[in-house]
């Protein structure tokens, strides 16, 4: 029996088994939270309590457009009890429900907070993680996890989620994740993407959002899903913000340091952050390849120590003025540069049958700088008091990237090595990205259900200019060019419109349907080569969302949709460049984008626990390649489409209070990868049951102490070709506020044993490759934060840009 029939009938099967019916028919209780100045007020905890005792019952939290739903199978008198942060507790008259009533509490108005002068942290008043039909959220403000740690280090730890040691983040085992910032698309590399991460203290961020089957809201890029980063806001009418400094060692000291700064005075809202860090790497890299020959078999052993060191800065402004009630408009800024250097020094031992030892000595010494201005405005308008709203934002972002690199190559056999001969290789590299998008929703509440429409247009347009010079020289010989240097333009138009309804079948059952259309229109110019590729193609993409609530304790969210992802401009480049001696890298004009066609089963048992199946098959999909001569015997790797991927998954969350003073949070997750595809003249067809277990403790100490502990173990893995070992790692932190909690101190060890080693090897075809790395993980980071805040508090609207284009500009 075929894998996808097998998979078929086992959900098919599990569908069968979980969704039963309750006999006892629900109530349904309705609502929206709004401030006294008739604002919404998104994320509110709406608690339904006993009225005798005010015992819990159940709860709920708002959403974006403050609505609320609450179904409940008992009967008898109860309160609603309303809560925001910087908002008074408000409480309704006792009420009575009786089985199957649907009840609708209109709008519920909520007082600010007038003496609330502090910033206040929320330790326990919301839930840690909010499961909905499309998304999980994990609310990390006020937690020790976001005390100390960088923003790459809490994604890393959100449910099924994988950070590796290049800040390639995957989701449910399948890379090709986007990431949003307060809804807004990051727009970077991989690699920038990963250092502004690490730029970003933990403390600046309020939640996350894991989106794994993304609606037709958000782009159709992204095949395995969407990670959202809300940013905490200011909670003053006045002066709010915070100031942090530390260092990191790993073998060398990396300092950093950031200060944040809230304003609001009348209308006017601005918020201004500056981050500073720097990044260091020690790499330890061994690479073992085998050629057979007719006499026996060749062996090349490279041994790698490879520097990196990088100065990251960031800087965040925006400004919001409040027309009036109803309409606002707002800038946001964002300006980045990130630069440094990185040299390597490298041994290859080479072994002929019947031959003396030979040997290459190489020295690659590169620097690079990386710049980065982004700008957005946006307008909101609440267009009636049912919540109708219209959204648009233009956003602009520009990027420059300049490298100066040269590999310096020495050549022997036997002992003696002052018998050399050498060559140099110079590298410039020259990039510059434009790019401009514009986009308006439109929203519009459908009676007073909870029934939604949403409606939407965007276009996007870039254009980028890649020009890479290489140049030899050998022996003492000027630099001569050389012909694998390249100039790439490249110009991109994706036109996009979507439409989604979300409805209710009954109280127990509701849904969310959607259609995206894209249109793309792609052009990849090799000026130096002459050549042209060109692609267009329109494409749909659907959704669907289905949340089965079949009891109090008990809910099944469903989820189907079509995604893709197209490749990131500089993969499209031709170019060559050179690694070492024995390893070049290539860009493929004629990769195709890939689509994937995604399905989802949440279980989630009392609000806490969930056991999650899912699948996902990609066509076309982006995979390294790696290639041998064997006349020359050197590698390339270039990125190619494979014609099939398959990814099944199972995904369990166990969290447990052991204690009022120790919790924990466990994740399992077991998923089976398959790819099929051709490469050369040979059949690669392979697959690999692979695995994921991760506990974190969070214990609360006497003194006011706070630790954590996090445990990883990941289980022999499959990319494709490579296969990964088996590995693990435990990070451990600990914290204490002092002064009355306005200063907290914390340290943070990573990878405490130096257990965090990639072993990896390559079996296909001809190819026999072994490798194994260590990024020098192994660190102690020391942080100090002063928090500080005068004036009354408020609550802040939360906008979005858009979203797609600037996660593709290089790997």
């Amino acid at each position: 029996m075929k894998l996808s029939y097998q998979i078929f009938a086992f959900v098919f099967l599990f569908l069968l088994g979980s969704s039963h019916a309750v006999a006892k028919e629900n109530s349904q209780l309705t609502g929206q939270v709004k401030d006294s100045q008739g604002e919404v007020l998104p994320f509110a905890n709406v608690a339904l309590l006993e009225a005798s005792s005010e015992k819990l019952v159940t709860g709920a939290v708002s959403d974006e457009d403050g609505r609320f739903s609450i179904s409940t199978s008992q009967s008898g008198k109860f309160v609603l009890k309303i809560s925001s942060i910087g908002f008074e507790t408000f409480h309704t008259e006792p009420f009575e429900i009786n089985g199957g009533d649907k009840i609708d509490f209109g709008t519920i108005e909520i007082e600010e907070e007038m003496s609330a002068l502090g910033e206040v942290e929320v330790r326990a008043a919301r839930p840690e993680v909010t499961i909905e039909a499309d998304k999980t959220t994990i609310n990390i403000e006020g937690t020790v996890m976001a005390e100390g740690n960088t923003a790459l280090d809490v994604v890393g730890r959100s449910p099924g989620v994988f950070v590796d040691q290049d800040g390639n983040i995957n989701l449910n085992g399948r890379p090709g994740v986007t990431v949003m910032i307060n809804d807004r698309q990051t727009y970077m590399s991989a690699q920038d993407l990963a250092n502004f991460l690490r730029a970003m203290p933990a403390e600046n961020i309020k939640s996350i959002e894991v989106i794994n089957n993304p609606s037709s809201r958000f782009d159709a890029e992204g095949a395995a899903g969407v990670i959202n980063i809300k940013l905490k806001k200011n909670n003053l009418d006045g002066v709010f913000g915070n100031v942090q400094a530390g260092n990191q060692y790993n073998g060398m000291y990396a300092p950093f340091g950031g200060a944040t700064i809230n304003v609001k005075k009348g209308k006017w809202t601005t918020n201004t952050s500056f981050n500073y860090s720097e990044y260091n790497i020690l790499n330890e890299l061994e690479i073992n390849r085998n050629f057979p020959l007719e006499e026996g078999v060749s062996n090349f052993f490279q041994d790698t120590d490879m520097t990196m060191k990088r100065k990251n800065f960031f800087f965040n402004g925006g400004a919001d003025y409040e027309i009036n009630k109803n309409h606002s408009v707002g800038v946001n800024l964002q300006a980045s540069d990130n630069r440094g250097g990185e040299t390597s020094e490298s041994l290859t031992e080479i072994i002929n049958p019947g031959a003396p030892m030979s040997f290459i000595g190489s020295n690659n010494d590169n620097v690079s700088d990386n710049q980065r201005l982004f700008a957005n405005f946006h307008y909101v308008g609440q267009l009636d008091t049912l919540g109708t709203k219209l959204t648009s934002d233009i956003d602009y972002t520009k990027m420059n990237s300049s490298s100066d690199g040269i590999l310096y190559n020495r050549y022997w056999t036997g002992e003696d090595e002052s018998n050399f001969n050498r060559d140099r290789i110079q590298t410039l590299n020259d990039m510059e990205y434009h790019i401009f998008t514009a986009k308006v929703d439109f929203i519009k509440p459908i009676g007073e259900k909870g029934n939604m429409f949403e409606t939407g247009l965007k276009g996007s347009w870039v254009r980028s200019d890649n020009d890479l010079r290489l140049n030899r020289s050998v022996e003492e010989e000027p630099f001569m060019p050389d012909p694998n240097s390249n100039q790439f333009v490249y110009r991109e138009q994706v036109l996009a419109g979507y439409a989604s309804y979300k409805g209710g079948i009954s109280p127990k059952l509701n849904y969310q349907a959607g259609l995206r259309g894209e249109y793309s229109d792609i052009e990849g110019n090799s000026l130096t080569m002459g050549q042209i590729n060109t692609q267009r193609y329109f494409s749909l993409f659907p959704s669907l969302f289905v949340q089965h609530k079949v009891s109090d304790d008990y809910q099944i969210n469903y989820n189907v949709n079509r995604r893709i992802t197209r490749p990131n401009y500089r993969l499209l480049n031709p170019f060559v460049f050179y690694i070492d001696p024995l390893t070049t890298e290539q860009g493929n004009p004629h990769l195709r984008p890939q689509f994937s066609n995604n399905f989802e089963m949440n279980h989630v048992i009392k609000r806490a626990y969930q056991v999650s199946v899912s699948y996902s098959e990609t066509h076309d999909v982006f995979q390294q390649i790696f290639m041998q001569d064997e006349a020359s015997r050197t590698t390339t790797t270039y990125t190619a489409n494979f014609d099939k991927s398959r990814n099944f998954n199972f995904r369990g969350i166990i969290p447990i209070d052991i204690t009022s003073w120790w919790n924990t949070s466990n994740m399992v997750q077991v998923s089976h990868n398959a790819w099929t595809s051709m490469i050369g003249d040979a059949l690669l067809d392979v697959s690999q049951v692979s695995y994921m277990g991760r506990t974190q403790h969070n214990i609360m100490l006497p003194k006011g102490f706070k630790l954590e502990l996090v445990g990883m173990y990941l289980g022999p893995q499959l990319y494709g070709q490579a296969r990964l070992s088996a590995f693990g790692w435990v990070d451990a932190g600990i914290s204490k506020s002092v002064m009355k909690d306005k200063m907290s101190i914390t340290l943070n060890g990573s990878d405490i044993f130096r257990t965090q080693i990639i072993r990896a090897d390559v079996q296909f075809d001809q190819m026999d490759t072994q490798f194994q790395q260590y990024r020098s993980n192994q660190s102690v980071r020391l942080t100090l934060r002063y928090k500080f805040a005068q004036g009354e508090s408020f609550r802040v609207s939360n906008r979005s840009g858009s979203k797609e284009e600037r996660d593709r500009l290089g790997e």
